[in-house]
């Protein structure tokens, strides 16, 4: 069996306990072999190759961009318990009321920290994927909602654990505090270093287990830990436009995610997780492939019912166009997108309506508001 750490004996809440400290990457002794991943590798970086593919389908892909960020920023924040739902997402987007204003600040917190790391990957004066950038994102995730008080934006300071009550009955403790930079400078060593002759889609699967199990925040480790894996397929040119996302995967198998995490430090099963991320991507890929070509198909139909309309005009193209990064809004909020009058764009909406492709919500006289509905049921699969 290989080791893939050591222990060192940290003293926290007055407990003297055992933490993990892990080798850096690449695991040796034995390394993990490129043939041993290859036809899984291979089926995992056809599907994203697919994916790239059909994204031509959809006439911008702004819109596939728009709703898979989105799904992303919502399933990884509901792997640590949040409630919002896509339609909650929306609707703050719209400026409608919604009830658990707190967990969609958390999920919309998370859009902003994926935005400055992609920013500044495609900025070519941008920080590279490094520490820093790492911190900043957290910054930004934990801003003004649960987590607040910890820390956000530095490299934690004290002893944390996982599971359990206290550090003594913990599922896992991590590298003391004062192990946690050097732990981070290597594995950003390894992130830029050439010469390791391994896959990108494996290096992504070593880097992301690695930093959950530095675990170096306070809070929010999983859902950074996860946005680096977006940041590293950028990173290594395995998706021009980050349509693919794992969190999917993840919280549908997030017993096994865990156990696989687990396996690396307690068995030294490398091999498990690698196959696990590996058959994690390539199902992540095709699901997205399949909600790409179903988005596309949607908006195509709808697009041909209303250029068969005699009634359709200018606004209510322009309005059409608008409703995938829109799909609930009010007049007023279609009336600022479209830079025209109240009853230009009532007369847009209500276009829509009759032809059966927006719904209205609220059944009222006054401050109506719609719904792209097909659009969020496909979405919400």
């Amino acid at each position: 069996m290989r080791s893939t750490g050591t222990y060192a004996i940290a003293t926290t809440l007055g407990e003297a306990v055992q933490a993990f400290v892990p080798h850096a990457l690449p695991p040796r002794d034995p390394p993990v072999s490129p043939e041993a991943f290859a036809t899984r590798n291979q089926a995992a970086e056809m599907a994203l190759a697919r994916l790239s593919g059909v994204s031509g389908l959809a006439p911008s892909v702004d819109w596939l961009l728009y709703s898979a960020i989105r799904k992303e920023a919502l399933l990884t924040s509901q792997i640590e318990g949040t409630q919002a739902t896509l339609v909650d997402l929306f609707d703050d987007e719209a400026g409608l009321a919604i009830s658990n204003t707190d967990d969609v600040e958390e999920v919309t917190n998370y859009l902003r920290a994926f935005r400055l790391v992609k920013g500044h990957l495609r900025d070519p004066n941008g920080l590279p994927i490094s520490v820093r950038l790492l911190c900043d994102a957290h910054r930004l995730l934990l801003d003004g909602v649960r987590g607040a008080g910890k820390q956000p934006g530095e490299l934690r300071r004290s002893q944390n654990w996982i599971g359990g009550t206290r550090p003594g009955n913990a599922a896992f403790v991590p590298p003391p505090p004062e192990q946690v930079a050097p732990l981070l400078a290597d594995m950003e060593r390894f992130i830029h270093a050439d010469g390791s002759g391994l896959p990108p889609l494996v290096k992504v699967a070593l880097v992301h287990a690695q930093f959950e199990t530095i675990h170096p925040f306070l809070d929010g480790n999983g859902r950074i830990g996860r946005l680096l894996i977006a940041a590293l397929l950028e990173h290594w040119g395995l998706q021009p436009e980050p349509l693919m996302y794992l969190s999917g995967y993840l919280k549908q198998h997030q017993a096994e995610y865990y156990r696989r995490l687990s396996a690396i430090r307690t068995e030294g099963d490398w091999e498990g997780w690698l196959a696990f991320f590996l058959e994690g991507v390539a199902c992540a890929a095709a699901e997205a492939e399949r909600g790409v070509v179903a988005l596309a198909s949607l908006i195509a139909a709808d697009r041909r019912r209303l250029l068969a309309s005699p009634k359709a005009g200018p606004a209510s193209y322009r309005l059409f166009e608008m409703l995938p990064t829109m799909p609930r809004f009010t007049i007023e909020r279609a009336r600022q997108a479209l830079d025209t009058t109240f009853p230009t764009a009532t007369a847009a909406v209500k276009l829509l309506e009759d032809l059966g492709i927006v719904a209205e919500l609220t059944g009222q006289k006054s401050k109506r508001s719609y719904s792209y509905q097909d659009y969020i049921a496909l979405l919400a699969l």
